[in-house]
């Protein structure tokens, strides 16, 4: 018998549907607490490696996942040149093995919306409009408050409510995400024929320019600035302007940026509780518990792995005990510190203008790490 009957789980994101999947399927009553009101249909796109697919297998939404999505196993790397140059073509990868493409990108609701469903196969609950704001531990339960006044009792909580993360703050731990210097421009856009894969460029007026295929018809590019004060309705008039340094899908790419684009801008930040994750019976996965930027297309991956070793933990044990926690500790803190380490450590080395940065070492390094199961 697993060692919690009840859980509850604050946010609807990957993290935390992942692990309402996998415990509901093993007879645990699970209910999600989602502070938005209704299923969130906003978004871009999101590059899913293979340490990622490998578990969203494991949850049994791959084929939906594979279908809605656009898979591929090489990297193309451009100059920053009128002409788009395609400098090399590389074979990236198979971090989930090789029965698993390096490489999937996909609409971010979409994959969202298929494990939304998947979760709610298995049986988990899904209450929208439940922002925690208090939270009581009395050693053999979690009771959870929530802003529309309403509390629920549980074996345990899962925080796995993002970057600022309310589970986080309420059980006392003050690590909060920090800006690294760089923003980014990402637009959902119609897909050029000539687009395949993900190609990056390294310089121009751009830190990186890139972009990833989401599916037949759509990808999502990108533009990797340094950090400044930007407003979202001047998007396709900047991207455009930092868009025209650059050749090659980028030509039809720039047409597509107008006011119909979906565009954002965010700053990279990054952050990591060096330490046990959890807090008695509560404990934060995925974003809550660290963040990095996009630099290693990591973040969800190590959101998925996250909630994976806790669900399987926690119905492998008869109890909850402190050896559990510290077997989660133990398997999740140095992985996910690796990943935030590199993300961050590229990032740095293109702010600082370094040209011998050893950046094949480092994702070599990083990649043979992935490939092990987590």
């Amino acid at each position: 018998m697993a060692a919690v009957q009840t859980v509850g789980i604050a946010g609807a994101g990957a993290a935390g549907l992942a692990a309402a999947i996998l415990l509901a399927e093993a007879g645990v009553d699970v209910e999600i607490l989602e502070k938005a009101s209704e299923p969130q249909v906003l978004g871009s796109g999101i590059t899913l490696q293979g340490n990622a697919l490998r578990i969203l297998r494991q949850l049994c939404v791959w084929d939906q996942v594979e279908a809605k999505g656009y898979s591929f196993s090489n990297l193309g790397l451009r100059a920053p040149d009128p002409a788009g140059t395609v400098i090399a073509v590389l074979e990236d990868i198979r971090t989930g093995g090789e029965d698993l493409p390096a490489t999937l990108g996909m609409y971010r609701p979409d994959l969202t919306a298929i494990l939304r469903e998947r979760a709610e196969q298995a049986g988990a609950r899904i209450s929208y409009g439940k922002s925690v704001t208090e939270i009581a531990d009395d050693g053999g339960s979690v009771t959870v408050r929530t802003a529309d006044g309403t509390a629920a009792s549980y074996d345990i909580l899962i925080g796995a409510d993002g970057l600022h993360s309310a589970v986080r703050r309420a059980i006392g731990i003050d690590v909060e995400p920090r800006p690294t210097g760089m923003g980014i421009w990402r637009a959902f856009v119609e897909r050029p024929e000539e687009v395949v894969r993900t190609d990056l460029t390294y310089g121009g007026p751009c830190f990186i320019a890139g972009y990833c295929p989401t599916g037949p018809d759509t990808i999502y590019a990108y533009l990797v600035e340094k950090a400044q004060e930007r407003k979202h309705g001047d998007g396709p008039r900047i991207m455009a302007e930092l868009a025209a340094a650059y050749g090659g899908p980028w030509k039809e790419i720039r047409a597509n940026l107008d006011h119909s684009a979906r565009i954002n801008y965010t700053w990279f930040t990054t952050h990591l509780v060096d330490g046990p994750w959890n807090r008695g019976r509560t404990v934060i996965i995925g974003d809550a518990a660290h963040s990095c930027p996009p630099t290693v297309a990591q973040g969800a991956a190590m959101a998925l792995e996250d909630a994976a070793v806790l669900a399987e933990l926690l119905i492998q044990a008869d109890e909850i005990t402190e050896t559990l926690w510290k077997e989660f500790t133990d398997r999740r803190l140095d992985r996910a510190k690796a990943v935030v380490t590199a993300s961050v450590q590229l990032g740095q080395w293109m702010l600082d203008g370094v040209r011998d940065a050893n950046v094949p070492g480092l994702m070599n390094s990083l990649s043979t790490m992935l490939k092990e199961p987590a």
